[in-house]
């Protein structure tokens, strides 16, 4: 019985990637998580409006939300990485995440602001995580705000790149993020 319940708890830590670190955000409403991407992004130059700034920090949260719904999450991350790589799910891993959250904000008219895709232990299948930045246009990757809808399941993580512990992040250009226009 001790051989099975190990060689399963084995089969669950293999299949589950897109690792997952304890957050550091603290537990706020989704209103709250709102008004601090807002206040965050306003942070990144004087020159984006507020009235842009709130606007994108809500598409943001509904978006996230939008995918939360699209890829029917489960909580916590680990399981729904293994209902995805076993084939019960079909998509919900931290790129597809990232991706689609890119996807859908470059169709949109922030002209303030650019969008990066950004990976932490990149190449390594188990624990590769992937992320959304946004910085002001111009602006090195390294002085933008992380966006990762996967992170903490149903709640989206959002600090500033030089402040989130949890990962060394690294630009991903090659994947096609650019301003999108």
């Amino acid at each position: 019985m001790y051989r099975v319940l190990c060689s399963l708890l084995l089969s669950l830590w293999l299949l589950t990637g897109c690792t997952t670190t304890p957050g550091v955000a603290p537990d706020l409403s989704s209103v709250q998580y709102e008004s601090r991407l807002t206040q965050l992004l306003l942070t990144l130059s004087p020159d984006i409006p507020e009235s842009e700034a709130a606007r994108l920090a809500r598409d943001v949260m509904a978006q996230s939300e939008a995918l939360n719904r699209k890829f029917e999450r489960t909580s916590p991350p680990w399981v729904h990485n293994f209902m995805v790589n076993t084939g019960i799910k079909k998509q919900g891993l931290c790129y597809h995440f990232s991706d689609g959250l890119y996807r859908y904000l470059i169709q949109r008219n922030y002209p303030h602001v650019t969008f990066h895709l950004v990976g932490a232990h990149i190449g390594e299948y188990w624990r590769e995580h992937n992320a959304l930045v946004i910085t002001a246009n111009g602006q090195d990757v390294n002085e933008g705000i992380i966006v990762d809808p996967w992170r903490e399941t149903g709640r989206v993580f959002v600090s500033k790149l030089k402040e989130d512990r949890a990962y060394v992040w690294k630009h991903r250009p090659e994947r096609g993020c650019e301003r999108g226009r």
